[in-house]
């Protein structure tokens, strides 16, 4: 966004995740320092983040899509709080665009009605606590947007949730795999709940599954709001 890009020409320090860094070094300066980070060292790229900020330093924690959903916002905040407030730096969090909307986007307009998002990762969410939300989803006839849905280690999550989702929805249900999206190689697949390709499924992947109004028409994925209805 136009906010975010403001944020980052005003920071002397990036830090993040490899990949995202270089999704956006376009953007970089030359007095600018980037420090990049591996995928699984979160709370050190948050701690480095604050030790910057504390020292003066302008710095920029990039996170991809929306840090607010499922990113670096909330563990950053988490560390922050254990931080008196008048010895915390000033921080601001700069919203972004979340996998989820370019998805919809791509594919028509499937969150025009009630939805969650329900993340399938079981490493930090017991994945009984994952199934709940599941039910509880299906329950509400809610649009359902997976994220986190597989990969090599985690490779029963998704197909469990899918035989969930087939207790109570259509076998026809459509359903959108969206990969890269916002990305160089985009793609949008539709399948039915009955046909998922799930060997095609990966971490960079996010999964919308329509609730009983959903409908696919000309590859467009639509929930109708109810207007023509009235």
């Amino acid at each position: 966004t136009s906010n975010a890009k403001k944020a980052l020409s005003r920071c002397t320090v990036w830090i993040g995740y490899k990949m995202y860094l270089d999704l956006i070094k376009p953007l970089k300066r030359s007095d600018q320092v980037l420090i990049e980070s591996k995928l699984t060292e979160e709370k050190e790229r948050c701690s480095k983040a604050i030790q910057l900020a504390e020292e003066g330093i302008k710095v920029a924690l990039v996170s991809s899509g929306e840090s607010g959903f499922y990113g670096m916002a909330g563990l950053l905040l988490e560390l922050l709080q254990k931080i008196k407030k008048e010895y915390r730096p000033y921080f601001q969090v700069h919203p972004g665009i979340s996998s989820v909307q370019l998805a919809a986007a791509i594919s028509g307009a499937p969150l025009m009605n009630d939805f969650c998002s329900i993340s399938l990762s079981d490493k930090l969410t017991p994945w009984s606590l994952i199934e709940k939300r599941i039910k509880g989803a299906l329950l509400g006839d809610f649009v359902i947007a997976l994220f986190n849905p597989q990969s090599i280690e985690r490779n029963w999550q998704l197909k469990s949730a899918i035989d969930l989702c087939l207790k109570t929805r259509k076998g026809d249900t459509p359903v959108l795999i969206a990969r890269q999206v916002g990305r160089d190689k985009q793609s949008k697949n539709f399948s039915t709940l009955n046909t998922i390709p799930f060997e095609e499924i990966d971490m960079l992947s996010i999964i919308i599954i329509g609730n009983s109004q959903t409908t696919l028409i000309d590859d467009i994925f639509l929930t109708p709001r109810g207007y023509l209805q009235n």
